[in-house]
């Protein structure tokens, strides 16, 4: 393996809102590459609780401090085309469970036909296997603790948002 096919990742998502399973990714992918890139995506068939600045803001709070980790937002395109413009070699995607990685294969394969584009799956910390970013928003949408599932400035937005 080359030096050069560690270089640079993307960790695409919604991120609406980042929870500590994406951050444990987000660590994980910093320690394997020398340079990550959280691409925040845009999926015009979700209306999102967070604006796109708003999950720029909060994952740059959440995870701007660790090094080689940057967050940037993609605003439309194909995922393989913004990875392509920034020279990315993989794209990394954390799975919770054998249901993740239904979906996500599929994906992998079309990227890698369309560019050559890598995907490399990190398998979830446990703790955070039940963890979504949908499930977060309903259980604190009907008064439900996610304290420990989200970072604090998060929990904090989220709850303002929410009521």
């Amino acid at each position: 393996m080359s030096e050069q096919s560690l270089h640079r990742a993307v960790c695409p998502g919604s991120y609406d809102p980042v929870t500590n399973g994406h951050i444990d990714v987000v660590r994980r992918a910093a320690a394997l590459f020398d340079e990550v890139v959280v691409a925040v995506l845009t999926n015009p068939a979700k209306r999102p609780t967070f604006t796109l600045e708003e999950r720029l803001d909060l994952l740059q709070q959440t995870v701007g401090d660790l090094d080689g980790v940057s967050v940037a937002a993609v605003h439309d395109g194909l995922l393989v085309d913004y990875c392509t413009k920034i020279g990315a070699q993989a794209v990394v995607k954390g799975l919770r469970s054998g249901t993740d990685f239904a979906y996500e294969l599929p994906m992998a394969l079309m990227n890698r036909h369309l560019t050559g584009l890598e995907t490399v799956f990190l398998p979830g910390e446990p703790a955070f296997e039940h963890v979504s970013s949908s499930l977060v928003k309903e259980v604190a949408g009907h008064g439900g603790d996610v304290s420990g599932l989200v970072p604090d400035v998060v929990l904090a937005r989220l709850l303002e948002r929410l009521g």
